[in-house]
C-alpha cells in the first residue's frame, strides 16, 4: 500500500466515519469492505446505502484502491450530507407548521370567545328591550370596535333602540314646560285678582261716606 495512504483518505473530503473491514479470499484476493457512516444524518434511509466492496490481490489493491472508491464514497458522503439538510428542514417545516397550527387554534378560540360574548350581550339587550328599558338596552349595546364583525349589525340595532327612548325624553322635557307655563300663568292670576281687591275696597268706603 503507498505510504501516502491517510493522505489520500483526508483529501476525499468526507463528512462521517470511513470504515473498513479487510478480510483473505480466495487463493491470494483480499475482499475490502468500505462503510460510510454519519452519525449526524438523522434520516434512517442512510441505512439503505451499501457498503462498497473490493475484491482483488494485495497488489491490485495498492494500485487502484482510492481510484475505485473515491466517487462512491463521496457521492454516499454528499447524499448523507443532504439527507441531513433535508431531514432538518423537514423538522423545521413541521415547527413552522406546528406554529401556524397554534396561531390558528388560538386566532379561532379567541373568535369563538368573542362570538359567545357577542350573543350573551346581544341576549340581555333583547331582554332589556322585550321590558320595555330601551334606553338601558341601548346602554348595554357593546362597542363595534370590540366586535368588528358584527360592527354593522351593532350600529343599526344602537341607532334603532336609539329612536325609541329619545322621543320620549323630548316628550316629557315638553310636559315639564307645559306645567311649569300653567303654573306660572295660573300665579299672574292670582297675582291679578289681589291687585285688584283693595281697589274695590276702597269704592266701598267712599260709597259709604257719600251715604252718610
Amino acid at each position: 500500500m503507498n505510504a501516502n495512504f491517510f493522505n489520500q483518505i483526508a483529501a476525499l473530503n468526507i463528512t462521517g466515519d470511513l470504515h473498513l473491514t479487510i478480510s483473505k479470499g480466495a487463493e491470494s484476493n483480499m475482499i475490502v469492505s468500505v462503510m460510510l457512516q454519519n452519525e449526524q444524518c438523522a434520516d434512517s434511509a442512510k441505512r439503505l446505502i451499501p457498503p462498497f466492496n473490493l475484491r482483488g490481490t494485495a497488489r491490485e489493491l495498492d494500485a487502484g484502491f482510492f481510484e475505485k472508491i473515491t466517487n462512491p464514497i463521496q457521492t454516499a458522503s454528499g447524499l448523507m450530507d443532504n439527507m441531513e439538510v433535508f431531514m432538518k428542514q423537514l423538522e423545521e417545516a413541521k415547527k413552522q407548521s406546528a406554529m401556524v397550527k397554534e396561531k390558528a387554534d388560538k386566532e379561532k378560540k379567541a373568535k369563538e370567545e368573542r362570538e359567545k360574548k357577542y350573543k350573551e350581550t346581544m341576549q340581555k339587550v333583547d331582554e332589556l328591550e322585550k321590558e320595555g328599558k330601551f334606553k338601558d338596552a341601548w346602554m348595554k349595546v357593546p362597542d363595534p370596535s370590540v366586535f368588528p364583525e358584527q360592527a354593522e349589525t351593532i350600529r343599526k340595532r344602537k341607532s334603532l333602540l336609539s329612536g325609541k327612548f329619545v322621543p320620549d325624553l323630548f316628550g316629557a322635557d315638553e310636559k315639564v314646560a307645559a306645567k311649569e307655563a300653567q303654573a306660572e300663568e295660573t300665579d299672574l292670576n292670582e297675582n291679578q285678582e289681589n291687585e285688584e281687591t283693595p281697589d274695590d275696597d276702597r269704592d266701598n268706603w267712599d260709597d259709604d261716606n257719600e251715604a252718610e
